[in-house]
C-alpha cells in the first residue's frame, strides 16, 4: 500500500470522496452536499466511508479538500480534526500553485477549477482546455507555458432543465440524455433534444470560439456528463472523470514540498 489521500472535491450539487493510493485512485463515492450538514456527521460519514475500505484514520497521509460551497468548510474542518485527527488542506488564496494565475482577481478562482487547470496540465502539457460538468459548465484556458489564462463559465445542464421544469406549468423534469432522434415525438423527447443538442452547440460554440483565441489545444472533459458529450463531440480529446481529484493531490504534495 502507498501513500493513502482522501481527497474531498465538494460541489454545490455533489461531494465525490476519492480514496487516492500514491498515483492511484483506489476508490471513490459521490454523495449529495448538504451544506447544513454538522460537523459530527462530516466526521463520522467520512469515518464510515474509510471503513468500508478498511483504512483506519492514522493510515491517512493527508486529507485534502477543494470544496466551492464556503458555508460547510468549517464543518468539513472541525469533522475532519475531530473524527480523522488530521488537520485538512484546503485549495485557498495563498497556497501554492505552480501555475501562474493570469486572471484579475486569483482569489476568486473556484478551487475546482484550479485542480482542473494544473491536472490537465500535468497530464498533457499545454496549451490545453478544461471542460467541467458540473452545476456550472465551466471551461479553463492553460497555456503552452503552464500559465492559466482564463476561462468561461455557464450554467450547467441540470440547472436548465430544473429551471425549465419549475418555470412551466406543463412540462415535465426529464433525464438529461440524448434522444434516439433530434426531432422529438412527444414532450419527453422533445425536451432532452432541446437541451442535449443545445448544450452540445453551447459547448462546442465556446469552445470553439475559445480556440480561435488560443490556437490549437488539447481538449479535456471531467465531470458527470463529460462522456455523453464527448460521444457527440469530435472536439473532445480526453475524458477524465477523476480529474479534479488528482489536480487536488497534486496541489497537496506541492504544498507540502513536493513537485507536483
Amino acid at each position: 500500500m502507498g501513500e493513502l489521500l482522501l481527497a474531498l472535491d465538494v460541489g454545490n450539487t455533489n461531494t465525490v470522496v476519492g480514496l487516492l493510493d500514491g498515483d492511484h485512485l483506489r476508490t471513490h463515492w459521490r454523495l449529495t452536499t448538504h451544506a447544513e450538514r454538522t460537523a459530527d456527521e462530516v466526521g463520522m460519514w467520512l469515518h464510515q466511508l474509510l471503513r468500508w475500505e478498511k483504512v483506519a484514520p492514522e493510515d491517512l497521509a493527508a486529507v485534502a479538500i477543494s470544496s466551492v460551497v464556503p458555508l460547510i468548510d468549517a464543518r468539513l474542518d472541525e469533522g475532519v480534526r475531530r473524527y480523522l485527527d488530521r488537520r485538512p488542506f484546503f485549495v485557498e488564496p495563498g497556497i501554492q500553485t505552480g501555475m501562474p494565475l493570469l486572471v484579475d482577481a486569483p482569489q476568486e478562482l473556484g478551487a475546482d477549477r484550479l485542480c482542473d487547470a494544473v491536472a490537465a496540465y500535468a497530464e498533457h502539457g499545454g496549451p490545453c482546455l478544461v471542460l467541467d460538468f458540473g452545476t456550472a459548465v465551466t471551461w479553463e484556458v492553460v497555456s503552452e507555458n503552464g500559465e492559466y489564462l482564463g476561462g468561461a463559465i455557464a450554467p450547467g445542464p441540470g440547472v436548465t432543465a430544473e429551471a425549465l421544469s419549475l418555470k412551466t406549468a406543463k412540462l415535465p423534469s426529464v433525464a438529461m440524455a440524448p434522444p434516439d432522434r433530434v426531432i422529438g415525438k412527444g414532450t419527453v423527447d422533445s425536451i432532452q433534444s432541446g437541451l442535449f443538442y443545445g448544450y452540445l452547440g453551447l459547448i462546442e460554440g465556446v469552445t470553439k470560439r475559445i480556440l480561435d483565441e488560443l490556437g490549437e489545444a488539447t481538449v479535456v472533459a471531467t465531470g458527470g456528463l463529460a462522456g455523453a458529450f464527448a460521444k457527440h463531440s469530435k472536439m473532445i480529446h480526453h475524458v477524465e472523470p477523476d480529474l479534479t481529484l488528482h489536480g487536488l493531490k497534486i496541489l497537496w504534495r506541492l504544498n507540502r514540498g513536493e513537485k507536483g
